[in-house]
């Protein structure tokens, strides 16, 4: 494995553990790590300029011109997911012109987003926190519950579904075979929204599916949960449902920094301040995966 000449830059709080950050110095003759978040473009090029591989949360935005203003970037290392260029917070198809590796990592915070879906939907079903969906408690067994977006946490949340007897039908840009033959049932977006109950999203970072009309079949009395980050729905369409009879929404911490401050204070949105997939299981994922990255790059 080779050593990179020049400096590793964590630019921003990757939430890497104590271990891995250390263990970065293995891989560089200088490593530079910023506990907060840079809150300008000026700022970020003065952190990387020198740098050859940087590090950086999704929190970052590492634009084609900040990338231009690093010329000994030799590679980028995004402590969180890389579905595609159109989500990533970095500008991965300049960066690959310019010879300069990027690399995501995946499956590492959606266990936790399972247990916050389902404890959140029971509470709120149950009425075990300040509020209760229907008049009498209903529980978990037999409602009829629509994923969108069959990923891995989609993939891990109907598993999770199907042994509490739910029944789950999913939308997803391909179609799932092997999990057709599970029991989760394709449904496409329209009909999905009009025979569900209950709606969980999972989908990559600012991919827009919820306009007014799709809220239009989605109805009264139901129930929307996302996980995703940025808004995967129109906002002046979801302030006109959420304000339609027996309608909730449930949000964790990171999918509510998207919203307005008027609809967070909305009665019926019910909001976990915490990200729901942060855990001390995660930040070891995490920083593992992010290493292995870095590993493989160099070797």
């Amino acid at each position: 494995m080779k050593k990179l000449k020049k400096k590793i830059v964590v630019v921003d709080e990757t939430k890497m553990n104590s271990a891995a950050l250390e263990k970065l110095n293995i891989y560089a003759e200088e490593v530079e790590v910023f506990h907060d978040y840079p809150d300008s473009e000026e700022e970020i090029i003065n952190r990387i300029k020198d740098a050859e591989a940087v590090l950086v949360s999704w929190r970052t935005e590492i634009t084609s011109q900040i990338i231009d203003q690093a010329p000994n970037l030799k590679y980028i290392g995004m402590a969180c997911s890389l579905f595609d260029d159109e989500s990533a917070n970095v500008a991965v198809k300049h960066a690959q012109e310019k010879g300069i590796k990027v690399t995501g990592i995946f499956d590492y915070g959606d266990p936790g987003v399972i247990e916050f879906v389902i404890s959140s939907l029971i509470d709120l079903l149950h009425g075990f926190g300040t509020h209760q969906w229907k008049k009498m408690p209903v529980e978990l067994s037999g409602k009829k519950i629509g994923i969108i977006g069959l990923g891995t946490t989609g993939k891990l949340l109907s598993e999770a579904l199907l042994a509490l007897g739910v029944q789950v039908y999913y939308f997803s840009k391909t179609r799932k075979k092997v999990w057709e033959e599970k029991g989760v049932n394709y449904l496409e977006l329209s009909e999905l929204l009009e025979t569900c109950e209950i709606i969980s999203i999972h989908l990559p970072k600012n991919v827009t599916l919820l306009n007014q009309e799709e809220f239009e079949k989605f109805g009264s009395g139901k129930i929307l949960v996302n996980t995703s980050l940025g808004l995967p729905f129109e906002e002046k369409a979801f302030h006109s449902w959420i304000q339609q009879n027996g309608n909730y929404a449930l949000f964790d911490g990171d999918a509510k920094n998207s919203l307005s401050e008027e609809i967070q204070q909305h009665k019926n949105v019910l909001i976990q301040e915490k990200s729901a997939g942060w855990s001390k299981e995660t930040q070891n994922r995490l920083s593992e995966k992010v290493l292995e990255n870095l590993n493989n790059y160099l070797s």
